[in-house]
């Protein structure tokens, strides 16, 4: 398990929980740039440190047959393209942000991640939105 890995928080559904990066807060010159300045781009990214199962399936024979009539099956899930460790560029009016023991997150659908960003061996690489 990873240090910064929040252990007490359940992802659920087809959601992401990213830690985010943190803006440029001054120029290369040395200049503070306001809030505002740095608000404005519309993509975010971050690193993904939990991920969801997935949106659940139904499958067609749980249609035909009567639910009570059924025996119970573990649920099956769509997996999520999203692993631990990526770096994700997504919109930022996807995300809800939330705060946990004084730690930032974000919680963004998958549909929401505009790319994932990993090395050939899976390892995640460090990449900044523009």
């Amino acid at each position: 398990m990873k240090p910064d890995l929040p252990a007490n928080l359940v992802v659920v559904g087809d959601r992401v929980l990213i830690r985010p990066e943190r803006g440029e807060e001054r120029t290369k010159v040395g200049l503070y740039l306001p809030e505002t300045s740095t608000n404005k781009n519309p993509v975010r990214g971050g690193r993904v440190v939990a991920v969801g199962p997935g949106t659940q399936v139904i499958t067609p024979a749980d249609v035909e047959v009567e639910p009570w009539k059924v025996p119970s099956q573990e649920p099956k899930f769509v997996p999520m393209q999203a692993r631990l460790g990526d770096f994700a560029l997504f919109l930022k009016n996807a995300a809800v942000e939330i705060t946990y023991r004084k730690r930032e997150y974000l919680v963004v659908p998958q549909s929401g991640i505009l790319l994932l960003i990993r090395d050939e061996d899976g390892n995640a690489s460090e990449v900044a939105a523009s």
